[in-house]
């Protein structure tokens, strides 16, 4: 169960600042096509070193997705959502193919679809933490110019930065981040926790240096919640429920409250501006 606190913690803090740019860059969508394009690299890796190859089939399957998806943007002459359509649905299904050609691939998919979060190893953990780490490194090199690309991509380009060379860097942090994810949470669990944190974060403030600290205490809170649930329920209840579904699950309602107080402000201050009206004109 520590362990479990620990990658979820760890998870939690580089979903908060790579969500942060995968928000204001609108890359929701590469990043679904990330976590599914990861897939085949997972049962590649497990096919030909078991558990120990896990990790890099998936960091060489994530890479080099992000590297198709952003020369396909930028060199081939097509749409980015058609790139990362074209690419993920081709690298999903290669690795339903692979996997079914397997002894015993349905436990197995079932491992790679919805994770092992409970079973945590201590070998994986620190796998987890040193592609999180890696992740937050690039983000940590690249921030400014990051920013500058999300804010004002005209003005990054005329002062003399390198857009592509600044979507590739921030493409390979969003791969990391998907594999240290995927392997806790499984491939349809992880675009969760890449989208909904900051997504939440942007109706609970309007303040930028306020939303990196929402986004890591949402899923905080969500995984610590959502683990004692899943936890109590395995063990009491006897019942067999994924960890990393009941953590989306308080993901998205959070981000449902976080809608609920945010029409409920606006509700406010329309009330509010009305009646400072009324009163102008009295």
């Amino acid at each position: 169960m520590s362990r479990a606190l620990i990658t979820v913690a760890v998870l939690a803090v580089a979903a908060g600042v790579v969500g942060l740019c995968i928000s204001f860059r609108e890359l929701e969508f590469v990043s679904d096509g990330l976590v599914h394009a990861v897939f085949p690299g997972l049962v590649v890796g497990s096919a030909l070193g078991g558990t120990a190859g896990v990790l890099p089939g998936a960091v060489v399957a994530a890479l080099l997705a992000a590297v198709l998806f952003t020369v396909l943007e930028w060199r081939g002459g097509v749409s980015s959502d058609a790139a990362i359509a074209v690419v993920l649905t081709g690298m999903f299904s290669l690795g339903v193919v692979l996997v079914s050609r397997q002894d015993g691939y349905v436990s197995q998919l079932q491992d790679l679809l919805f994770g092992r979060l409970l079973t945590v190893t201590a070998a994986q953990l620190w796998q987890i933490v040193a592609v999180a780490a890696l992740a937050l490194i690039i983000i940590a090199c690249t921030w400014r110019a990051q920013v500058f690309r999300a804010f004002d991509p005209d003005g990054f380009s005329a002062s003399g930065y390198r857009p592509l060379a600044t979507d590739l860097w921030l493409g390979a942090a969003v791969a990391l981040l998907v594999v240290a994810g995927v392997q806790a949470l499984g491939v349809l669990m992880v675009i969760a926790l890449l989208t909904v944190p900051m997504a939440t974060a942007r109706l609970v403030s309007r303040r930028f240096a306020l939303l990196v600290p929402i986004a890591i205490g949402v899923p905080l809170l969500a995984g610590v919640v959502g683990l004692w649930l899943a936890f109590d329920w395995s063990v009491v209840a006897g019942a067999s429920v994924s960890p990393g579904a009941i953590i989306v699950l308080m993901l998205v309602a959070l981000y449902v409250v976080a809608v609920l107080a945010s029409l409920a402000r606006s509700r406010v201050a329309r009330a509010r501006s009305g009646s400072r009206g009324a009163e102008v004109r009295a």
